[in-house]
């Protein structure tokens, strides 16, 4: 009995760990993204030591989902790999720019410039490459058998950089609203002027993307159709979330405005996923097609049910004892 329930359960724990990692580690890649914009050197400092303590932990979401899934939808590797080789190696190259220029940046005067540019760079092109795969995956790709088809460049479509951009987006708003609530002062002030702007690009993007997405995926089309009863509620939050947003700003509330944002991003992801519901292989392969045998899968989940309570117990600790505002002049490091 508890067999066929158990791609159910690592769907759960494969999805609450992808969007645990986005918005962990979403504020983190917007704040590289927002660095060049930043007033001043001493506001990038700012930036930087705001996710100083936090910001390794929170790729840890990463690792565990992706290892997740390659041990419970082994056949999804199999088909999103070769699809997408090349935007997980770009994302995975960003990341590791990023990290590199966190240790270096504090330790170099003379170079400095370089390391803000490997800081921003590295965030904007992982940002982007998350944002173009999720966007394939909507739109789906060549599928034979369980065997990818298709080329090396079939994930970079005009709609595929649209979700990018969207991203870049929807991340500078995470790192902008975080950002309000960690500074004080000039650089919480250029927070609160930026974070509107942000918004009303996400929302931009948004809309078009839903206008797009149909003409794009007839799978999504025909499940917006069918079921349009239930998936216009994650929309309609998500605009709430942002309705709300854009309120606290104009208020000068300080951590409403990353719940808001949050939230934002937890609808959105919803509505993708209920788009998608059970589909998890481009046309119409399943999660329980695509899964490992019960034994691998029950195995597994021996161990993480160990390992996420140890997950979120350190990562809410670590946020515990970092919080409060971080000054100019002051840090972690």
């Amino acid at each position: 009995m508890i067999d066929s329930y158990l791609p159910l359960i690592w769907a759960g724990i494969i999805g609450f760990g992808v969007i645990m990692y986005v918005l962990m580690d979403g504020f983190d890649l917007g704040l590289g993204i927002l660095y060049p914009f930043a007033p001043d050197e001493e506001a990038r400092d700012v930036m930087m030591n705001s996710v100083a303590p936090v910001w390794d932990g929170n790729e840890t979401w990463l690792v565990l989902g992706g290892a997740g899934l390659l041990g419970a939808f082994p056949l999804v590797y199999s088909v999103f790999l070769p699809a997408l080789y090349i935007g997980v190696f770009l994302m995975l190259a960003g990341l590791i720019f990023r990290g590199i220029s966190f240790e270096f940046r504090f330790k170099s005067r003379k170079n400095r410039h370089w390391w803000n540019r490997a800081f921003c760079w590295g965030s904007a092109v992982a940002t982007f490459a998350q944002g173009a795969v999720v966007g394939a995956y909507i739109q789906g790709f060549a599928v034979e058998d369980f065997v990818y088809v298709g080329g090396a460049l079939d994930w970079l479509t005009p709609f595929t950089v649209l979700t990018g951009l969207g991203l870049m987006a929807g991340y500078g708003l995470l790192g902008a609203t975080w950002l309000i609530m960690k500074s004080e002062g000039y650089v919480q002030a250029w927070a609160y002027r930026i974070t509107p702007r942000l918004l009303f690009a996400v929302l931009g993007v948004f809309a078009i993307i839903s206008l797009w997405t149909p003409l794009v995926s007839l799978e999504v089309r025909e499940r917006w159709l069918s079921q349009l009863h239930l998936i216009w509620i994650f929309p309609i939050l998500a605009l709430v979330c942002a309705g709300l947003l854009y309120r606290a700003v104009k208020r000068q509330q300080e951590g409403l405005p990353f719940v808001m944002a949050l939230g934002l991003f937890i609808f959105t992801y919803l509505g993708l996923i209920a788009s998608k519901w059970p589909v998890v292989v481009p046309p119409d392969h399943t999660i329980w097609d695509a899964s490992s045998a019960p034994e691998s899968q029950l195995f597994l989940l021996v161990g993480v049910v160990f390992i996420i309570p140890v997950v979120v117990g350190y990562t809410a600790w670590t946020y515990w004892v970092f919080r409060g505002k971080v000054k100019v002049g002051e840090g972690y490091h």
